[in-house]
Formats: structure tokens, C-alpha cells, sequence
């Protein structure tokens, strides 16, 4: 018979990332407790677009988790059936000028060889697939993979379709991670009591670092500010998701700086929604007039028809952010018993599912989906702090 507070895993952390650890562990037996200081879906998860994302990564290991999730949440969507608002509505990036346009075709050549789906379509075409786009731009490309779901109720469902195998305990912060024999993690420590499991994944966003420093290893897991606008409803005057090519380059900067490059897209219900900014700044909330007019200038540059329609609200969160770009997966042999599956920056959600297969597997020693070498944590090795 278990004790009542023990389990085989912690995961630390309930937004989508956390859940799917959870949802994958539990279909494999296991019991899992799941923490977090706040609500499902209350950090980086809830403040987020739902991208699932091919049409921004360059070929690589990255590259290689999207399209690992896509297949998963795809999956997924069939066995949730709509509770996560899936919609495979695809992605439209465009170009302004023949110089853009080229670079473009050349990226899409690269990620088509890598496996992703990329049909270039001439500038003459666009406005077939999205009939409000401003005339003239120089050509684009699509990405039929790309697609989107309703985040908080992703993170919600998964954690429900766990079942009873899963313990879900919200409200309660972690406070210190436990350990035995030869540095070995044994549990967590919240105001509440001390909970017991020979594994504890770290799936706290965000605030990854900060968990990481609790469990005496660093992981320089960084906040990256961003704003989204949001629009009143609209009848579908914008099809799919749609963003000029300099969003790939702003993704994949390490400027502290304010950055922004509009990513437009409907939604089901109505709005528009309307990212995406960058910057540096802690975690400050402040709302940032700069990049709230800019997000709407380029908004309306590439629909011009959204130029009389009304913002209704704006919300801030926070990519957790590594310096390479990659998120940090799997065991940390600086402290046995830890994983980590944080740093996703603000593409944790569509990386959820295959982090937490990775997990897993990781967990029940079955075969990896793929190589987790490149998101080992222990690449930014500062050693174990005493």
C-alpha cells in the first residue's frame, strides 16, 4: 500500500509542459503528484497563442521536436477530441520585397529537406489564401502543419485524461527539494509537508532556474517578456497564421532589446489575436505602449483591414529562455533523480507533447522518440552549488 504522500514522480509545474509529462508518465503506470504554486495553466501556458510551429525553426534538433509534437498532438486531438480547441489551420509567412522573398524560399528549401512541409506560393497568390492581405507583398511560403490549440484547456485536458494516476495539488510552492544517499533527490518540501518520490521533474517555466538552484544545480533559465493584443470579434478575415519573415530571425536572436514582428491570427471565437514582442526585462509587468503600437502598426501592414477594428485587451507573460534557444530535457547527472523539462522559450507548447515522451521514456527506460543529447541540462554546467 503507497503512502499518502509519496508517488513514483513529482512534476513541479502544471502548465502544458508539466501535463504532458504527467499524461505520458501516467499512461505508463506510474503515479505522479503534480505541484504548483498557482492555477493549471497560470505561468507561461495561459498567457500563450497555443502555436504549434514547423514554419519558424531551422533545421535541427529543435526542428525535430516540433515535428515529433505535431504528429502528438495530432494524436492527441483525436483522443481529446475538440476539449483543445485543435485546429490545423496552417501557417502563411510572407515577404515584403524580392530580396526577402528569396531568403525565405532558400529557409523553406532547407526545413523541406529536414522534413517539414514548405509549398512556396508567388506574391500574385497570396490573397487566394488570405483574401485581406495587403497587396503587393513580394511571395511566401506555406505551412500546412502548422497549427493551434486552446492552451489552458490543453494543459486542463491532459492532466483530466491522466486519470487517477495523476495527484493534482495546486496552491502549494515547493520550498526545497529532499535528498539521500549520494546527493540522490527523495521528494519535495512545501509549506504544506514533505512529499516523497525517487523522481521529480522540473517543469516550472519560467521559474525553471530558480528550481533548478533549490536542487543545488544551475540552469540559467531566463524571462523573455512578450505582449499579445486582442481584438474584438471579427468574421474570418484572417484564415490562418500569418507573419513576415523577420519573425524567424527575432525568434532566434539574443538581444535584450525590445524586439517585435507581428504574428497574426483568427481564432474560432472571434478575435484576433496579435503578437508577438521580445525583450529582457526580470519579470516586469509593466505594460509597454512602444510595443503594443508597434505589434498594431505591423499588424495592420499586413491586413490592412484591421486597421479600424478595436483592441479589447492585452495580455503579458514570460518565454523561459536559455541562451542556445534549446529547452533543457531529461536527467540531470548532477543530481540523480532530477529532470528537467524547461526552457522551451515560447515554444512550449508546441514541444509539450514530445517532452513529455522523452520524459517517459526516460523514466520506464524505454527507447528515447529521438536523440536528447543537444537538451541535455548539464551543457551549461556550473556544477553542484554547496
Amino acid at each position: 500500500m503507497p503512502m499518502r504522500n509519496s508517488s513514483d514522480l513529482i512534476v513541479i509545474g502544471a502548465g502544458v509542459v508539466g501535463a504532458a509529462c504527467a499524461y505520458y508518465a501516467a499512461r505508463h503506470d506510474l503515479r505522479v503528484t503534480v505541484l504548483d504554486r498557482g492555477p493549471v495553466a497560470g505561468g507561461t501556458t495561459g498567457a500563450g497563442e497555443g502555436n504549434l510551429l514547423v514554419s519558424d525553426k531551422e533545421p535541427g534538433p529543435e526542428l525535430q521536436l516540433a515535428l515529433l509534437s505535431l504528429r502528438l498532438w495530432r494524436e492527441l486531438a483525436g483522443e481529446l477530441s475538440a476539449r483543445l480547441e485543435y485546429e490545423a489551420k496552417g501557417g502563411l509567412v510572407v515577404a515584403h520585397d524580392a530580396q526577402g522573398s528569396a531568403a525565405l524560399r532558400d529557409f523553406a528549401a532547407r526545413q523541406a529537406a529536414a522534413g517539414v512541409v514548405a509549398e512556396d506560393v508567388p506574391g500574385e497568390r497570396l490573397r487566394d489564401l488570405e483574401p485581406h492581405l495587403a497587396p503587393g507583398l513580394a511571395g511566401g511560403v506555406h505551412y500546412p502543419q502548422d497549427a493551434q490549440v486552446q492552451p489552458a484547456l490543453a494543459a486542463a485536458h491532459l492532466l483530466r485524461a491522466a486519470g487517477d494516476r495523476v495527484r493534482l495539488r495546486l496552491g502549494e510552492e515547493v520550498t526545497g527539494i529532499l535528498t539521500g544517499a549520494h546527493g540522490r533527490v527523495r521528494g519535495v518540501r512545501t509549506r504544506a509537508g514533505d512529499l516523497l518520490a525517487p523522481h521529480v521533474v522540473n517543469a516550472a517555466g519560467t521559474w525553471g532556474g530558480a528550481l533548478a538552484r533549490l536542487a543545488g544545480v544551475a540552469l540559467p533559465v531566463r524571462p523573455r517578456r512578450g505582449f499579445v493584443l486582442v481584438t474584438e470579434p471579427l468574421p474570418r478575415v484572417v484564415r490562418r497564421k500569418v507573419y513576415a519573415a523577420d519573425y524567424v530571425a527575432d525568434v532566434a536572436s539574443d538581444a535584450a532589446a525590445l524586439q517585435t514582428s507581428a504574428v497574426v491570427e483568427g481564432t474560432p471565437a472571434g478575435p484576433v489575436l496579435i503578437g508577438a514582442s521580445r525583450e529582457r526585462v526580470g519579470f516586469d509587468r509593466t505594460l509597454s505602449v512602444t510595443a503594443l503600437h508597434r505589434l498594431a502598426a505591423q499588424a495592420v501592414r499586413l491586413f490592412p483591414v484591421l486597421a479600424t477594428v478595436r483592441a479589447l485587451r492585452t495580455y503579458v507573460g514570460f518565454r523561459p529562455y536559455l541562451p542556445d534557444h534549446l529547452p533543457a530535457i531529461g536527467p540531470d547527472p548532477r543530481r540523480p533523480g532530477l529532470l528537467h523539462a524547461c526552457g522551451h522559450e515560447g515554444a512550449g507548447i508546441g514541444l509539450a507533447p514530445a517532452t513529455g515522451r522523452i520524459v517517459a521514456a526516460v523514466l520506464t527506460g524505454d527507447q528515447s522518440p529521438l536523440d536528447i543529447t543537444p537538451f541535455r541540462p548539464e551543457r551549461f554546467d556550473g556544477g553542484v552549488e554547496r
